[in-house]
């Protein structure tokens, strides 16, 4: 199982781990609560180097991006970031992808870890003569900081502080690092990549300066705090921008695959529809278990405790999609329970 660059230091510092997306990461090193916590109250920092990026370089590279990609990198200018998706035919989401545009016909693609492969193999397959499709995941670590302190943790250690969804290149020490200013949580910060060589040093300057080392489960918390889509429960080869309540990440103005689905299901309706839900208490809906409102069924598709509001909330699927007065009932260790509908996000924007 693929470790990252970093593992020897979380096995250090005592992290826990589990396998996700494939790889042996921490999921934890003191408690998901606290190190929840500390990225609301000030900062903390995730090993993510589980996730894939890849660089697209050449003449026709914009052109690629925008046919295989439903949002448009055409809008965003050299130096920014841009969140987007990949589609199969039928308009579902093989995966949820962020994309740092360094000029005019350089990227770099950033894909859920288990999809790397994947999806790289379909830009390589795409790509015309002169466009190159590299790996970069095995010579980097990628970390993210998050958190209102952050800034002043990216001030200490690199001399600047990124801007969102902006890309920004410096040093640490006699390194170049490479940063975003994007993220997972919803707070302040941004996500550096680095040589996997200096990665370790840089994680520990990170945590010198005041971060706190956190693992997947509060990044898992943190995300769904904000109604993000997780890849694989959220989001899947089944399931559409449209249904998921994400048409903004859809730009119709170009052509990609997976429009012409998207056009139907707009003209048609859609056959189930994302809902979003707060228990009464700290009960907690898992996911895939059984919900409903009024002659709508369907399953949770992410589910948990929210620190921040004290009770349980989670995401899920009905069809045919839910009248707006419809009650939600989730079904949590064989009972019904309520669950009042929410807005996205849970808990305001950050």
């Amino acid at each position: 199982m693929p470790r990252s660059p970093l593992h020897a230091e979380h096995a250090r510092l005592g992290a826990r781990f589990v396998d996700f997306a494939g790889w042996e990461m921490p999921v934890q090193y003191d408690s998901v609560l606290s190190e929840h916590q500390a990225v609301r109250d000030a900062a903390g920092v995730f090993d993510v180097s589980h996730l894939g990026r890849f660089l697209v370089e050449g003449t026709g590279s914009t052109d690629l991006l925008r046919s295989l990609l439903c949002n448009d990198i055409a809008d965003v200018e050299p130096g920014g970031a841009q969140y987007t998706m990949s589609l199969n035919d039928a308009g579902g989401v093989l995966d949820d992808i962020i994309v740092w545009r360094w000029s005019d016909e350089r990227y770099w693609v950033i894909p859920n870890g288990a999809n790397d492969d994947a999806i790289r193999t379909r830009f390589r397959t795409a790509a015309p003569a002169g466009v190159k499709i590299e790996s970069i995941r095995e010579d980097t670590a990628l970390v993210a900081l998050q958190g209102p302190a952050s800034p002043r943790i990216f001030e200490t250690v690199f001399g600047l502080v990124p801007e969102h969804f902006r890309l920004t290149t410096g040093k640490f020490h006699d390194t170049p690092v490479q940063i975003a200013g994007t993220g997972y949580t919803g707070e302040l910060g941004g996500e550096i990549t680095i040589a996997r060589e200096a990665g370790v040093d840089m994680f520990d300057a990170l945590l010198d300066a005041g971060a706190v080392a956190c693992g997947l489960g509060s990044r898992d918390t943190l995300r769904l705090e904000m109604g993000y889509p997780l890849w694989g429960q959220d989001l899947d080869e089944t399931i559409t921008p449209l249904e998921a309540g994400l048409r903004w990440v859809i730009a119709w103005d170009h052509d990609f695959v997976g429009k012409d689905a998207l056009e139907r299901q707009t003209a048609e309706g859609l056959p189930k529809r994302q809902v979003a839900f707060a228990m009464e208490g700290r009960q907690i809906a898992r996911h895939g278990y059984p919900m409903r409102a009024g002659a709508s069924s369907g399953t949770v598709s992410s589910g948990n405790f929210s620190p921040l509001l004290g009770k349980g909330i989670g995401l899920g699927y009905l069809s045919p999609p839910a009248e707006p007065e419809a009650a939600i009932e989730v079904q949590v260790r064989g009972k019904w329970l309520p669950a009042g509908r929410a807005r996205l996000p849970f808990i305001g924007r950050r």
